[in-house]
């Protein structure tokens, strides 16, 4: 296979909003062999998911449902085997397969930051294909981390809940969500997320972030 059907690839997925992450060849874990390609959100996602009928019958996990048929429907057309990052037991290992993709790192912040979305990264699913694929080399061969003078994504948070080289303080952060302070977080996304430098190459629409801020800060 050559790099044509990458490009035919990423091509079908920035059709239904979604972007290509990163792909490998996987040595190792529950997918061996052949391509993985990880896709996810691009600056037309949330269009893509607020017209859609998930977004309006009313039903739970509206995202979800979505990003489950769309990416099937990828698997369809291109003869591969779709995996997402949420459901299960058993769990996929997309935090794995992101960093061994060459285009996510850890951040000082023990987030992951992606080559070309930042912290606003977000994995909606991934394709595996049983042959090698003629994959692009990743864009940087270090992190974005490296290079930023700022910190900006830890100097920013409100309540110190990212702290350099340490785990996350979830309890600091759902407890100043329960703060007028709060509210700017809750509803256009978590600021030392949105602080990072990178970040702004994801576009992030404002409401698809309050979306996902509500699901981990249930009010």
């Amino acid at each position: 296979m050559t790099r044509k059907l990458y490009s035919q690839i990423d091509a079908a997925a920035q059709a239904v909003g979604l972007s290509v992450y990163g792909a490998l060849h996987p040595q190792r874990g529950p997918v061996t062999g052949g391509t993985l390609v990880l896709f996810g959100t691009d600056a037309e996602f949330w269009a893509h998911v607020t017209q859609s009928d998930e977004w309006h019958d009313g039903a739970a996990d509206p995202v979800d449902r979505w990003s489950r048929r769309v990416v099937d429907a990828l698997a369809s057309g291109f003869h591969a085997t779709a995996y997402y990052p949420f459901g299960g037991p058993p769990h996929t290992p997309f935090v794995d397969w992101a960093l061994a993709s060459g285009r996510a790192f850890t951040s000082p912040s023990q987030f992951l930051v992606h080559d070309k979305v930042g912290l606003m990264i977000s994995y909606r699913g991934a394709l595996h294909f049983a042959d090698e694929i003629d994959i692009p080399r990743p864009p940087l061969d270090c992190s974005p981390c490296l290079s930023c003078t700022t910190f900006a994504c830890i100097k920013t948070c409100p309540v110190q809940a990212m702290v350099d080289d340490a785990p996350y303080q979830v309890a600091a952060c759902h407890k100043h969500l329960e703060t007028n302070e709060g509210r700017i977080c809750l509803d256009q996304g978590c600021l030392a997320r949105r602080a990072c430098p990178v970040s702004q190459g994801a576009q992030r629409d404002p409401s698809q972030s309050a979306h996902h801020m509500r699901y981990f800060h249930a009010l």
